[in-house]
């Protein structure tokens, strides 16, 4: 009924309701990623290898599209299972400092580096 009610109001296909993706919270590097099936993920310079695979261990939340599971803080024998496509770097950003009245004036750029993951596998016990 409220489906029915929803479908309306927004004229919204009925199959693009009944799409339910698999996602997980993890942590890595003091951060707090979503991570889905076939998606990916920025997170900060890892020392690993293109192709690589690796565990994300600390799983904060797991989302089947029914049933949510909560950690307190993870849950045990949960993990994300990952491939790392490489690193990447994000845009440029200007740092300028200025001081008024000494003909003061420094310009540098920074780019900050991080590592990109494909998300392969949540196994969410």
């Amino acid at each position: 009924m409220l489906r029915d009610k929803v479908l309306q109001a927004a004229e919204i296909s009925p199959l693009l309701l009944e799409i339910e993706m698999k996602y997980a919270i993890v942590e890595s590097g003091g951060k707090q990623y979503r991570a889905v099936e076939g998606g990916y993920i920025d997170v900060d310079l890892l020392k690993v290898e293109t192709g690589d695979e690796i565990k994300l261990d600390q799983v904060l939340l797991v989302s089947d599209g029914e049933a949510v599971k909560v950690g307190t803080p993870v849950i045990s024998g949960a993990h994300v299972e990952a491939t790392v496509a490489g690193p990447i770097k994000a845009r440029k950003i200007l740092v300028f400092k200025y001081r008024s009245g000494n003909r003061y004036r420094r310009r540098a750029g920074h780019r900050q580096g991080y590592t990109r993951l494909q998300i392969d596998k949540i196994v969410g016990s």
